[in-house]
Protein backbone atom coordinates (compact mmCIF):
# COMPACT_ATOMS: atom_id res chain seq x y z
CA UNK A 1 0.00 0.00 0.00
CA UNK A 2 1.02 3.57 -0.61
CA UNK A 3 2.19 5.81 2.21
CA UNK A 4 -0.31 8.40 3.47
CA UNK A 5 -0.28 11.47 1.25
CA UNK A 6 -2.55 14.23 0.00
CA UNK A 7 -0.93 15.95 -3.02
CA UNK A 8 -1.20 19.73 -3.25
CA UNK A 9 -2.08 19.63 -6.96
CA UNK A 10 -5.43 17.92 -6.29
CA UNK A 11 -8.82 19.14 -5.15
CA UNK A 12 -10.72 17.10 -2.58
CA UNK A 13 -14.37 16.23 -2.00
CA UNK A 14 -15.51 15.57 1.60
CA UNK A 15 -16.48 11.99 0.64
CA UNK A 16 -12.75 11.17 0.18
CA UNK A 17 -12.56 11.59 -3.58
CA UNK A 18 -10.13 13.76 -5.52
CA UNK A 19 -10.07 15.66 -8.80
CA UNK A 20 -7.01 16.70 -10.79
CA UNK A 21 -7.64 19.53 -13.25
CA UNK A 22 -5.49 19.12 -16.34
CA UNK A 23 -4.00 22.42 -17.55
CA UNK A 24 -3.11 20.73 -20.86
CA UNK A 25 -6.78 19.85 -21.33
CA UNK A 26 -8.88 22.71 -19.97
CA UNK A 27 -12.27 21.55 -18.79
CA UNK A 28 -11.13 17.95 -18.19
CA UNK A 29 -10.51 16.41 -14.76
CA UNK A 30 -9.23 13.06 -13.55
CA UNK A 31 -11.02 11.46 -10.58
CA UNK A 32 -9.96 8.92 -7.97
CA UNK A 33 -10.24 8.11 -4.29
CA UNK A 34 -7.93 9.45 -1.60
CA UNK A 35 -5.33 7.59 0.40
CA UNK A 36 -7.72 7.76 3.37
CA UNK A 37 -10.51 6.09 1.37
CA UNK A 38 -8.38 3.27 -0.01
CA UNK A 39 -6.90 2.66 3.45
CA UNK A 40 -10.37 2.43 5.00
CA UNK A 41 -11.48 0.01 2.27
CA UNK A 42 -8.53 -2.31 2.65
CA UNK A 43 -7.34 -4.47 -0.23
CA UNK A 44 -9.26 -3.49 -3.38
CA UNK A 45 -10.19 -6.53 -5.46
CA UNK A 46 -12.59 -5.08 -8.08
CA UNK A 47 -13.47 -1.76 -9.72
CA UNK A 48 -16.85 -1.45 -11.48
CA UNK A 49 -16.47 1.62 -13.71
CA UNK A 50 -19.12 3.68 -15.44
CA UNK A 51 -19.45 3.67 -19.22
CA UNK A 52 -17.66 6.25 -21.35
CA UNK A 53 -20.27 8.82 -22.37
CA UNK A 54 -22.28 8.53 -19.15
CA UNK A 55 -22.95 11.57 -17.01
CA UNK A 56 -21.77 12.05 -13.44
CA UNK A 57 -23.13 14.52 -10.90
CA UNK A 58 -21.09 16.05 -8.08
CA UNK A 59 -21.90 14.39 -4.77
CA UNK A 60 -23.51 11.31 -6.35
CA UNK A 61 -22.00 7.87 -6.91
CA UNK A 62 -20.69 6.92 -10.34
CA UNK A 63 -18.80 3.65 -9.73
CA UNK A 64 -18.23 0.91 -7.18
CA UNK A 65 -15.08 -0.38 -5.56
CA UNK A 66 -15.07 -3.80 -3.96
CA UNK A 67 -12.54 -4.65 -1.29
CA UNK A 68 -12.04 -7.65 0.94
CA UNK A 69 -14.10 -5.70 3.52
CA UNK A 70 -17.01 -4.19 1.58
CA UNK A 71 -18.48 -2.79 -1.61
CA UNK A 72 -18.39 1.01 -1.62
CA UNK A 73 -19.79 3.69 -3.88
CA UNK A 74 -17.35 6.12 -5.46
CA UNK A 75 -18.63 9.70 -5.31
CA UNK A 76 -18.09 12.22 -8.11
CA UNK A 77 -16.35 15.37 -6.89
CA UNK A 78 -17.55 17.33 -9.97
CA UNK A 79 -20.26 17.14 -12.65
CA UNK A 80 -19.63 16.17 -16.25
CA UNK A 81 -19.38 13.42 -18.86
CA UNK A 82 -17.06 10.41 -18.64
CA UNK A 83 -14.57 10.64 -21.50
CA UNK A 84 -12.14 7.92 -20.38
CA UNK A 85 -12.08 5.01 -17.93
CA UNK A 86 -8.91 3.52 -16.47
CA UNK A 87 -9.35 0.09 -18.05
CA UNK A 88 -6.07 -1.13 -16.50
CA UNK A 89 -7.94 -1.38 -13.17
CA UNK A 90 -9.90 -4.35 -14.53
CA UNK A 91 -6.75 -6.48 -14.39
CA UNK A 92 -4.97 -4.62 -11.58
CA UNK A 93 -7.48 -3.11 -9.10
CA UNK A 94 -4.73 -3.15 -6.47
CA UNK A 95 -3.32 -0.03 -8.19
CA UNK A 96 -6.01 1.87 -6.27
CA UNK A 97 -4.20 0.86 -3.05
CA UNK A 98 -0.65 1.02 -4.38
CA UNK A 99 -0.87 4.36 -6.21
CA UNK A 100 -4.22 6.09 -5.56
CA UNK A 101 -3.13 9.36 -7.21
CA UNK A 102 -1.27 7.84 -10.16
CA UNK A 103 -1.96 4.42 -11.68
CA UNK A 104 -5.07 4.12 -9.47
CA UNK A 105 -6.96 6.97 -11.14
CA UNK A 106 -10.49 5.94 -12.11
CA UNK A 107 -12.03 8.18 -14.77
CA UNK A 108 -11.50 11.33 -16.79
CA UNK A 109 -14.42 13.71 -17.06
CA UNK A 110 -15.27 16.59 -19.37
CA UNK A 111 -16.61 19.07 -16.84
CA UNK A 112 -20.04 20.61 -17.25
CA UNK A 113 -18.95 23.70 -15.29
CA UNK A 114 -15.21 24.02 -14.49
CA UNK A 115 -16.03 26.75 -11.92
CA UNK A 116 -17.70 24.04 -9.81
CA UNK A 117 -14.15 23.07 -8.75
CA UNK A 118 -14.07 26.23 -6.61
CA UNK A 119 -16.30 24.37 -4.13
CA UNK A 120 -13.74 21.63 -3.48
CA UNK A 121 -11.06 21.66 -0.76
CA UNK A 122 -7.31 22.01 -1.10
CA UNK A 123 -5.12 19.40 0.59
CA UNK A 124 -4.75 21.34 3.86
CA UNK A 125 -8.50 21.82 4.23
CA UNK A 126 -9.16 18.16 3.39
CA UNK A 127 -6.57 16.85 5.85
CA UNK A 128 -8.22 19.06 8.50
CA UNK A 129 -11.43 17.04 8.07
CA UNK A 130 -9.79 13.67 8.77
Amino acid sequence: MADPSYPDDLLYHPDHDWARLDPAQPGVATFGITWFAQDALGEVVFFDPPDVGSSVTAGEFYAEVESVKAVSDVIAPLTGEIVEVNTALADAPEAINDDPYGAGWMVRVKLADPAEADGLMDSDAYVGTL
